[in-house]
């Protein structure tokens, strides 16, 4: 399948920001807090939790907002520049001013999960029906191979100055905010929004109008409304696990007994495998449907969970991440897909504002969840079993939707 220069350029901004989720959400900024905190690394689930609260909050506004033409490329420029800029500022932090790390570091989540909300509802402008589940499924396989450049970069650094230099993450930082700018070039000059309501008087006034008409709308829309509440489930215990498998690991291991620099190149190794699986998800999505692949996703998840429940190695680290590197790109991708699929075109932020907004407040329970239960314990290794309900929930909820083939029809 060949793609034309606006799907490229679409998959490259997954390349460019797939490296943030890297080095900033799941590997090197949680072992850099730890240092800052001293330890208390789990902590950050709480402060994960703040920064998506935010974001939630401003999704369905926004998203309303941004369908009106010519708006939409403006909400994710602005968004795209906070999240690069101040994950570059996070290298030029003070050691030991934690607070100032976390401020910097919760807005670069807003700027790259705001981003998010334009450049998922891009995906119905920038491609066909047919091809959504194909296009959205490389957008994660690239991006995941993409990532594993600059992240080897960053580890080589890191190696070379000292695991306990704060230099090497420092400059790791850096490096990020520069792959994920570059990156966003292509999509700057070539992404166009194809599909857009015109512009009309007092647009915020009207955007909130339009929240409570959307609100209403995914009420009758029966498909919508079941896909979403499983999706709040399910896509809460993918994200905590990207966000808190390090401080996990952390916790359950020891970190005074684990090889850290060992985990971050396993983390590494996972990115490639994650690469070719990506892209299965969708091939085979194609021939056996995506609800079906989607199934398989959180089934395989909710067996990793009870793994992670269980692991005491290092080894155990990497089997355990193989086995969510084998399901996560496919899940995003197909879920994003899937949702495309079914929201009316000319209202894709409006709807993709409300798929963030529960993807958002979802991923505040999580970390939230792992880190009360941790601390309620006082043990970190049960902090795991908070989750694993979620994937259940999720997935009995989800058997209940239609089949793909149904879900074209509808389109």
């Amino acid at each position: 399948m060949k793609f034309n220069k606006q799907e490229i350029s679409w998959i490259l901004y997954d390349c460019g920001n797939s490296a943030y989720s890297m080095a900033i959400t799941t590997a090197l900024l949680p072992v850099y807090f730890g240092m800052f905190k001293a330890g208390d690394s789990m902590d950050l689930g709480y402060f994960n939790s703040i920064a998506s609260i935010i974001v939630a909050i401003l999704s369905p506004i926004l998203g309303t907002i941004a369908d009106y033409k010519d708006t939409k490329k403006r909400f994710f420029t602005f968004f795209a520049i906070l999240g690069i800029f101040f994950t570059a500022a996070l290298t030029f932090v003070p050691f030991g001013v934690w607070q100032m790390l976390i401020l910097f570091y919760v807005l670069t989540v807003v700027g790259f999960s705001g981003a998010n909300i334009f450049y998922d509802s891009f995906l119905v402008d920038i491609t066909s029906n047919e091809r959504m589940d194909k296009v959205s499924s490389n957008g994660f396989a690239w991006g995941y191979i993409a990532s594993v450049i600059p992240f080897a970069i960053s580890l080589g650094i890191i190696a070379l100055i000292g695991l306990d230099e704060i230099l090497g993450y420092q400059l790791s930082f850096l490096i990020t905010a520069l792959w994920w700018g570059l990156f966003t070039i292509p999509f700057f000059r070539h992404v166009k929004q194809v599909h857009y309501i015109e512009r009309e008087p007092s647009p915020v006034k009207n955007s909130f109008k339009r929240i409570w008409k959307t609100v209403r709308e995914i009420r009758k829309h029966k498909v919508i409304a079941i896909f979403m509440l499983s999706y709040f489930f399910y896509i809460n215990g993918v994200g905590t696990i990207i966000k808190m498998c390090v401080p996990y690991a952390q916790v359950v291991l020891g970190a005074d007994s684990m090889d850290m620099f060992a985990m971050l190149g396993i983390l590494l190794i996972v990115q490639i495998i994650a690469f070719p699986c990506a892209i299965l998800y969708g091939i085979l999505a194609k021939k056996y449907s995506s609800k079906r692949m989607l199934i398989i996703g959180m089934v395989t998840y909710i067996i990793a969970t009870i793994y992670a429940f269980n692991m005491n190695s290092i080894t155990d680290v990497f089997i355990l991440g193989a086995m969510i590197g084998s399901a996560q790109g496919g899940m995003q991708a197909l879920s994003r897909s899937y949702f495309a699929k079914l929201v009316p075109k000319k209202q894709s932020n409006e709807f993709f504002g409300f798929y963030n907004i529960n993807g958002k407040f979802a991923t505040v329970l999580g970390p939230f969840m792992m880190s009360l239960t941790a601390d309620i314990t006082g043990n970190g290794r049960y902090s795991i079993l908070a989750i694993i309900p979620l994937f259940i929930i999720g997935l009995i909820v989800f058997l209940r939707l239609p089949s793909d083939k149904l879900v074209n029809e509808g389109s």
